[in-house]
């Protein structure tokens, strides 16, 4: 097919390759499945949020900033994917594929940079308590959030604005769930490598910067507990991490597995690498709000406070008010 013949005008998602027919239902339903409950779950934290005073702290506001950005990376790949499999309309238009390829690495970007500021949080908690007031106030952390919210648009942007010019003359085929920087280049008529080597180093710096700072940040905190001669004290201050430490494993240990295992030349199927990208990518969304309400404490009591006042039980409310 020549480049004078046919322009490529939109794109198809295939989604999962070799997933048959039959099954397209099943997924489709655990897709939404997936997608309900990580926006009815995201919400909650929001409207706890919203309606509760005690929760306006320096760590609530960055995991809020987490909830946003998992319920839009949601957003912003599930609704689609799981149109292709319910109603079999897999087709995304040129312009929209690469919105949504600026949003997935945008807010991916963004993610990245909110967990060194959660890092940052514990860091400034456990190795420097008394200045931790002061350090760390919420205007500190309001002007981190929206620094870490602008600057990340930064290379998403540059990577649409070089790729959207490139000439897509062939196929329109992207093998994967949602519209990436890989999977729209690889369709260029055109030598990619120009575009693909300075995209694969943005990557890296995006998610090993920050995530130096992170292994920096826990191990100076792990010194700094080995130091407490108290063991109850020293159980206290790791456990009050335990949950931003779970959160950031489930965002940067199966990503570095993946990165790790293709550059040691172990291979998998296309159906495999997508599985275990969607497992990684959707995941951490839905299960991360669960955490918050289930190993923070502040969250865990507004949240059985609103159930208590929903079912109208004044009794259990008092007793949760005075814990």
């Amino acid at each position: 097919m020549s480049q004078n013949q046919s322009r490529v005008t939109e794109f198809i998602l295939v989604g999962f390759p070799g997933l048959h027919q039959e099954y397209y239902g099943l997924v489709s339903f655990v897709l939404f499945l997936v997608y309900a409950i990580t926006v009815i779950a995201n919400a909650t934290v929001f409207f706890l949020f919203v309606t509760n005073r005690s929760l306006h702290k320096p760590m609530y506001y960055i995991i809020l900033n987490v909830s946003v950005c998992d319920f839009l990376f949601s957003t912003t790949t599930l609704p689609k994917i799981i149109s292709r499999y319910w109603f079999q309309s897999g087709s995304i238009s040129f312009i929209g594929c690469f919105v949504q390829m600026c949003f997935v690495h945008y807010l991916g970007s963004v993610n990245s940079f909110i967990f060194s500021l959660m890092a940052f949080d514990r860091y400034c908690a456990i190795c420097h308590p008394l200045r931790y007031i002061t350090v760390l106030k919420s205007s500190t952390v309001h002007i981190l959030s929206v620094t870490a919210w602008s600057i990340a648009i930064i290379v998403p942007l540059i990577l649409a604005i070089r790729a959207y010019p490139l000439p897509y003359c062939a196929s329109n085929i992207i093998n994967h769930c949602y519209c990436d920087h890989i999977g729209i280049t690889l369709l260029a008529c055109t030598d990619r490598t120009l575009y693909s080597f300075p995209a694969f180093t943005s990557a890296m710096i995006i998610l090993l910067l920050p995530l130096s700072f992170i292994v920096f940040s826990y191990c100076a905190i792990l010194i700094a507990v080995s130091k407490v001669a108290d063991s109850k004290n020293c159980v206290k201050s790791l456990s009050t991490c335990s949950t931003q430490l779970i959160i950031i494993s489930l965002y940067y240990v199966p990503r570095c597995f993946v990165y790790l295992t293709s550059h040691v030349g172990i291979q998998f199927s296309t159906d495999v690498r997508i599985v275990i990208i969607m497992l990684y990518s959707l995941g951490p969304p839905m299960v991360n709000p669960l955490i918050y309400c289930l190993r923070t404490k502040d969250i865990r009591e507004c949240l059985v406070k609103q159930f208590c006042i929903s079912t109208g039980h004044p009794k259990a409310q008092v007793s949760v008010v005075t814990n």
